[in-house]
């Protein structure tokens, strides 16, 4: 079975945990699509770039979700979710692509 880019699947999580959340009005859904792709995306860095590499990438990750809160109150809930997907993307790539 192909492999999924570990940057697509913690972009995909943030942006879809949120989906998920807003589309259904169900919270607690939207966070287990969040965690589920967060979870996947943290065991590929584990095997990528190992333990730290994936102990720090999952601490972006979580970060990028509490702060894409604030981030909604000035530019809007979209744009704060789709901000944050593309830098966790992007830092995912950035430390995973020579490894």
């Amino acid at each position: 079975m192909p492999r999924i880019p570990s940057p697509a699947v913690a972009a995909v999580g943030l942006v879809g945990g949120y989906a998920v959340a807003r589309w259904t009005k169900k919270r607690p859904l939207g966070g287990v699509v969040l965690a589920g792709a967060g979870a996947v995306a943290v065991q590929e860095w584990k095997q990528v770039g190992g333990a730290k590499v994936a102990a720090g990438l999952g601490a972006a990750y979580v970060a990028a979700f509490a702060g894409s809160h604030p981030l909604a109150k000035k530019i809007g809930a979209w744009p704060a979710v789709f901000s944050v997907a593309g830098t966790v993307a992007a830092a995912s790539w950035a430390v995973t692509r020579q490894k």
